[in-house]
C-alpha cells in the first residue's frame, strides 16, 4: 500500500490542548472507519502551525476524501518514494 505524507496548515496547532487533539483524532478515526480498511493513519507530527500526517492509502484521492469528510485541510499530499534512516549510511 502506498505511503503518503500530508501537510495540514492549522494555525496554532502546536498550542492545541490535549483535549482538542483528542477530539481531532476521534473525528479522524471515525471518518477512517466509515471509509473502510483501505486507508490507514499511522502517525502525525504537530508543529507550530502545521500537522504532518503519515497515511497508507491506495491513492491521493482517498486522502483528499478523508480530509473532505473530516473537515481537515490537506494543503500538500506527497507520496513517499523511498525511506532512509541512519542505517542507510552503513
Amino acid at each position: 500500500m502506498p505511503k503518503f505524507v500530508i501537510e495540514r496548515e492549522i494555525p496554532g496547532a502546536g498550542n492545541l490542548t490535549d483535549a482538542e487533539l483528542q477530539e481531532i483524532s476521534r473525528k479522524s478515526v471515525a471518518v477512517l472507519k466509515a471509509m473502510g480498511t483501505e486507508i490507514q493513519w499511522l502517525q502525525s507530527y504537530v508543529t507550530g502551525d502545521k500537522v504532518y500526517c503519515v497515511y497508507l492509502a491506495p491513492d491521493e484521492a482517498s486522502i483528499r476524501e478523508h480530509a473532505r469528510r473530516g473537515g481537515f485541510p490537506a494543503n500538500r499530499i506527497s507520496a513517499v518514494r523511498r525511506m532512509i534512516d541512519p542505517s542507510t549510511a552503513e
